[in-house]
Order: structure tokens, then C-alpha cells, then sequence
């Protein structure tokens, strides 16, 4: 904070109310006949001349009390102490302040009773001192006011130093709580990445031997071509899989970097905070000197930390380290996948070819059945999967919030989420302006974050290996997998959309065809991964 922030603070206070000061030059002669009770100070009987320090400065602590060798009998000084240095008489007044020495205090020069305080050089003032040139256009008020303004001046700071202490802390359990969850993030995206890796590697072998079937390969010199084929590949796959691993390492440690920064600059800002409060607590609980004690320095430094910022870290996401590249054998694997009516929503409508479904504001007149969903906007698709690799593609272009995936044919019909871990697995999307947030299922959490349209999603489906992975087919790259999961009998293809709340909603889904010739399939080791 800069010195007018200050004045601007003291202004406020000082200068606004008619009355609330004595004056500048003009009113001196007024002031200089007031007596002390007229000023609400304390008048100690005796000597007007009593020996003593004057307060020559707020903020360069020149604060003095009677020295305790220096006694008073009938007024007459009997001794004169000279307490020496600003930084001695600071201590020495801290001292017998906190040893509650009586109120009065009188100036060194002039050996009068302070009974005023300039604003504009936060010093205390004797009638003598207020009529010096020194002075002349400074604003001045009694002792006893000044202490009262600054008394409730800092309580309301103290009031919002104590609002903003809280709301640091909750900053800081938030920062400490990010630097766990990354960890768990990171070792969650290193897992996806290296299954995703091995199921290519399986999915590429699988594809050259489909392509060795197709030419009816017999031949040992073709053999051997097919097998330095696939180890080109594993060594492709291997230095592409450890580079998106590297990525992820050095993007998890710059995020964790960027939380202990936080996290430090918090824990000090904290531990200021928690000093000027106590320091604040103590003024507005002592009397008038104490309070005037500093009053500009402690003004000074409590507005600089109330005008300091608290924002949390800017963290990169980690999926932005995506796995990029479709293996062909996906198109080979595609499936076309129809919607089964008995299982859908009556909210839902689907197209005659069982491909498409759009959502509608009131509900149809449909057959009652078990087998329909009741609480969402959901439909089953008539394929299910016992064993095998299948993949299906679905353009969600026309819907801003979707689910997709697949779910355990005797899975519950009647919940909005499942209530089982292990009977349905889901990607969930939502749009919002132009960013896409992507959730998954089992357990319930965001997993990405885009900032563009999506077109298409490919769902592929590993029976075997309990594995399932979403792909961003436009851009050609991964979006979220599972990996070893388990299923209790056949799974089916899941389609959702989200049920309109009084508002017209057209949001539709359709499944697309796979290409007429899936297995006409050229295999080369930079063309499998395009």
C-alpha cells in the first residue's frame, strides 16, 4: 500500500465530520485556551510542567513514558532522564505500557500534557507544539478521539483480515487436496496410455494375420517378411507409447511444482494474516496510547495484505497428453449395431431403422415393459457380446449431453446411473459454450477436458480382456479406457441422452453404418496407426 492509501483511509475518518478535528491554523488561539477536561483528556493535579517525553512519532516508534528513575512531588520534577536512542525509548515505552503505567504523557520540550494528535505526522501534540509552524496546516484532533476512530477503524479491518484468513485456509486445503488427487491422476492416465498401447500392439498382429489369411501366405520368405513386420511394429508402438509416457511424467511434475508454489505462498500469506490479526486483536483491546501506538504502519500493512490476491494454481490437464492414432483393424471390427424399441425410454424416439433416436418434451404412449428404462432417457442395443473384439461408431454431433458405453443385459432399467460398480462401464460427454467435458464410469469421474466440437465417438470392446476404450474418431485419438474389467454374463451396446426439464430439447444420437468393404485393408507399419 502506498502512503495516500493511507491518507485516503484517515481522510475518511478525520476529515469528513464537522467538528472532528480542531483545525489548522485559524482555530490555534481557540485550541490553545481549551483545557484539558475540554479535549477528554486525563489532567493529572499538580504541575503542568511535569517532566516527561513527548510522542514524537507513531511510525518511527519515538514512544516515551515517564522514565521510572523520574518522580513527581507536588508537581516539581526532581530529575530529568534522557531515555537515548528511538529504538530504546520504543522498547521502554512497550514496556511500560504493558506494566499499565498511567495515561498521561508529556511533551519533552515544552513539559506539557499531550492532549492532541496530528493526523497529517501521526505524532502526539502539546498546546505548544500544535501552535509551532511545524504544524500549522495540519489536521489535529484530541488524544481521546483519535484513539476512538482507529479503535473502530481497526476493528473493521480486523473484521475482514479475519474473513480472508478463512477463506486462505479453505485456498490452501484445496491446494494440498489437488496435490493428492494429480498423483491419482497421473497414475490412472500412465495406466490408460500403456493399455492402450498393448491392445494396439494385439490389434496390429491381429490385422497383418487377417491380411496374411487374404493372401493365403505359405510362403517361408513371405513368412519371414510378416514376422520383421511385427516387430517393426512393437518397436514403433514401443518409442510412441514411452514418448506419451514422458509427457505425462514432466507434465505431472510441473503441475505438482506449480501446487507447492501455491501451497508455500499461501502457508505465508496465512501466517501474516494470522500476525496482523493478533497484533490488531491487541490494539482494539488496550488503551488509548496503545492504540495510537504505530497506528499508521499497522494501517500501512494491513491493507497490503488485504489487497493481495488469493487465486489457486493454473494446472495443465493431463489429458491434454493424448494417446493419438486409431488402429485400422477397428474398421475391420465395426459393428452394425440397432436400437431395441422394448428397452427405450418414453421420452426417446427412434428412426424406423432402429439407428437413431431424438428426444421429445412429453412422453409417448408406449407397451409396458420390463425391459424399458423408467428414470432416463436410455436404450439398450439389440446386439450383445459374449465373447470376441467388436467396435461401433455413434455421431453425437446433434447432442449436448450423451452417455455411452456398455451394460450388463441384466443390469437395472430403473436407476438414473447404475448402482453396481461392475454391470455397466460409461463415457459420459457434455457441452458448455464450446468446451467438452468428458466423465467416465466406473468410478464416477471427469476425465477430460476439450475445447472443440465432437463429431463422432468409437466404442471398442475387448470381451476378453475386459477392455474398452473411447476414441474421438474426427481427431483420431483416444478419449478415455478401461482395462480388466469384469462382466457377469453378455454385454450390450448403451445409448443415453439426458431428459428435457421444461425446456424444448432436440438432441438425437445415431449409430453409424460400418464402410460396405471393412476387410479390403492395406497393412504397413506407419499406415496401421494413422
Amino acid at each position: 500500500m502506498k502512503q495516500c492509501g493511507k491518507d485516503r483511509l484517515l481522510n475518511n475518518w478525520f476529515g469528513t465530520s464537522e467538528g472532528s478535528h480542531l483545525g489548522k491554523k485559524e482555530e490555534k488561539d481557540k485550541v490553545g485556551s481549551l483545557p484539558s477536561s475540554t479535549l477528554g483528556l486525563p489532567v493529572t493535579p499538580g504541575d503542568q510542567h511535569s517532566p516527561g517525553r513527548r510522542l514524537d512519532s507513531v511510525e518511527s516508534h519515538n514512544l516515551t513514558m515517564p522514565a521510572d528513575s523520574c518522580s513527581v512531588q507536588g508537581g516539581i520534577p526532581r530529575q530529568k532522564v534522557h531515555l537515548g536512542t528511538p529504538a530504546r525509548m520504543s522498547r521502554r515505552l512497550s514496556s511500560q505500557l504493558q506494566r499499565k503505567f498511567p495515561e498521561d504523557l508529556y511533551c519533552e520540550k515544552h513539559l506539557e500534557l499531550v492532549q492532541l494528535f496530528c493526523v497529517d505526522d501521526q505524532i502526539l501534540l502539546c498546546g505548544q507544539c500544535f501552535h509551532s509552524q511545524e504544524h500549522e496546516n495540519h489536521s489535529v484532533c484530541g488524544v481521546q478521539e483519535a484513539a476512538g476512530v482507529y479503535r473502530k477503524l481497526f476493528q473493521e479491518i480486523l473484521n475482514t483480515l479475519k474473513e480472508k484468513l478463512e477463506v486462505a485456509k479453505s485456498i490452501l486445503a484445496d491446494e494440498q487436496e489437488r496435490m493428492v488427487m494429480i498423483q491419482g491422476e497421473e497414475q490412472d492416465f500412465k495406466e490408460m496410455i500403456e493399455s492402450e498401447y498393448r491392445i494396439r500392439f494385439r490389434l496390429m498382429v491381429e490385422e497383418m494375420n487377417f491380411q496374411s489369411l487374404q493372401d493365403c501366405v505359405f510362403n517361408p520368405k513371405l513368412r519371414e517378411d510378416h514376422l520383421n513386420q511385427v516387430l517393426a511394429f512393437a518397436t514403433e508402438l514401443k518409442g510412441q507409447s514411452q514418448e506419451t509416457l514422458q509427457r505425462l511424467n514432466d507434465l505431472g511434475k510441473e503441475n505438482m511444482n506449480k501446487l507447492k508454489e501455491s501451497e508455500g505462498r499461501l502457508s505465508g500469506h496465512i501466517c501474516s494474516l494470522q500476525k496482523m490479526t493478533v497484533e490488531l486483536e491487541k490494539k482494539c483491546g488496550k488503551y488509548t496510547l496503545m492504540v495510537l501506538q504505530n497506528a499508521g504502519s499497522s494501517l500501512i500493512r494491513s491493507e497490503s495484505l488485504l489487497l493481495q490476491c488469493l487465486e489457486q494454481a493454473q494446472i495443465t490437464d493431463l489429458s491434454l497428453c493424448q494417446v493419438t492414432g486409431m488402429s485400422r483393424m477397428l474398421k475391420v471390427l465395426q459393428r452394425a449395431v440397432t436400437l431395441d424399441p422394448k428397452t427405450a425410454n418414453p421420452f426417446l424416439v427412434l428412426s424406423e431403422d432402429l439407428r437413431s433416436m431424438h428426444l421429445r418434451n412429453v412422453q409417448q404412449d408406449v407397451p409396458r415393459s420390463p425391459e424399458r428404462f423408467v428414470f432416463s432417457a436410455t436404450v439398450l442395443g439389440v446386439e450383445s457380446f459374449t465373447s470376441g473384439r467388436h467396435y461401433w461408431e455413434v455421431d453425437v454431433e446433434k447432442a449436448t449431453k450423451w452417455q455411452l458405453g456398455v451394460s450388463e443385459d441384466s443390469a437395472s432399467r430403473h436407476g438414473d446411473l447404475p448402482t453396481a460398480s461392475g454391470n455397466k462401464a460409461l463415457l459420459m460427454g457434455s457441452l458448455m459454450g464450446t468446451n467438452y467435458t468428458f466423465w467416465a464410469f466406473p468410478p464416477l469421474k471427469r476425465v477430460s477436458l476439450r475445447g472443440e466440437q465432437m463429431h463422432k465417438v468409437g466404442v471398442f470392446l475387448d470381451c476378453e480382456s475386459g477392455h474398452i476404450s473411447f476414441y474421438d474418431v474426427a481427431n483420431r485419438s483416444l478419449i478415455y479406457n478401461f482395462s480388466s474389467l469384469t462382466f457377469q454374463g453378455a454385454l450390450r451396446p448403451i445409448f443415453s441422452l439426458c431428459i428435457p426439464s421444461g425446456v424444448t430439447n432436440s438432441d438425437s444420437l445415431s449409430i453409424c453404418l460400418p464402410p460396405v468393404s471393412s476387410c479390403d485393408v492395406t497393412v504397413s507399419p506407419q499406415s496401421s496407426l494413422a
